[in-house]
């Protein structure tokens, strides 16, 4: 037990949440997005798949990092209006569209690299952002290096919590956003087109997602290979329950989850030959298992959540 408090006290440990954060961060706040227009997104796995391919072979054919980031961002958007076609103005399933996007997604990003790279047998590597350390708060003990020695795509993250917290619940977009999600009919009667609305807030979380999945190949890791997303999308489905549609909670348990997996990591080396490792990788799943129990129990969701809107009709 005095190991794992140890672990809890080391700058490593929070240094290695704060990077396993942000790539759910970004996750989160995209399918928070998109399901406070009403709309459940369960393409996000297959949508952070195509982030992470398509940013990272942006930089590995010659491209900037930056440049990298914003291609992922679009690609995201274009599946998102693939969503939104079949979801929002065809009114299918948003399950069965979802969870056909994730296929579709996974496997055009793999069909991709491989017709790209045929002959790559391990996966190739680029120079990935580095840790860029701020001046003075850097040096602060403990906090220092785990906070203010991140990527920028860190510190993207990060502040990406509080500009669409401001966005979604101080501003007439926010709005517009919100109440599409909660009142389409109210929208309709204010001249606002509840369709466009949902279609753009499904456009940019799924944009949102896909930044997601760049920040691993091109933030985290400096390589992209199969599986590497490793259910991180249904986790930040659990998040956006968890945090009841908010993004200052959906950070809180964002947080919870990476430190619980930056824990596994570090408590098999400690106490790995006495419990199993197997016991340590499932820790972080159970948990959010667990915490998403008891937070939707209490959760008021938003009530045009996975309605179809038809123009005339009321919810």
């Amino acid at each position: 037990m005095s190991d794992l408090f140890d672990i809890l006290l080391t700058a490593g440990f929070w240094a290695a949440t704060i990077r396993i954060v942000s790539p759910l961060i970004f996750g989160t706040l995209g399918e928070l997005i998109c399901e406070r227009a009403g709309v459940l997104n369960l393409g996000i796995e297959g949508i952070m798949t195509v982030g992470a391919m398509s940013g990272w072979m942006w930089v590995y054919q010659g491209g900037d990092l930056w440049g990298g980031v914003i291609f992922a961002a679009l690609m995201g958007a274009i599946f998102g209006l693939l969503h939104a076609i079949f979801t929002v103005h065809l009114g299918l399933s948003q399950h069965v569209t979802g969870i056909g996007i994730t296929l579709f997604a996974s496997a055009l990003s793999y069909f991709v690299y491989r017709m790209l790279l045929p002959d790559a047998t391990t996966p190739p590597k680029i120079v990935p952002f580095q840790p860029i350390e701020i001046p003075w708060l850097s040096d602060i003990p403990l906090i220092g290096e785990a906070v203010f020695s991140q990527s920028a795509m860190t510190y993207l993250a990060l502040l990406t919590v509080p500009a669409v917290w401001y966005v979604l619940f101080r501003t007439p977009v926010g709005l517009a956003v919100r109440m599409s999600g909660e009142n389409p009919v109210a929208v309709e009667a204010q001249g606002i087109n509840v369709l466009a609305v949902r279609t753009a807030a499904v456009m940019v979380g799924s944009a949102f997602m896909a930044v997601g999945g760049a920040f691993i190949t091109m933030s985290w890791f400096d390589a992209f290979y199969f599986g590497m997303i490793n259910g991180r999308g249904w986790i930040c489905v659990a998040l956006v329950i968890f945090a009841s549609w908010n993004p200052g909670r959906a950070l809180v348990g964002a947080l919870l989850f990476a430190g619980l997996e930056a824990l596994q990591v570090r408590a098999q080396q400690s106490v790995g030959a006495f419990i199993p490792y197997q016991f340590f990788l499932m820790l972080p799943y159970v948990m959010s298992i667990v915490a998403m129990i008891i937070m939707a129990r209490k959760t008021k969701y938003p009530q045009a959540l996975l309605v179809p809107f038809r123009r005339g009709e009321r919810v």
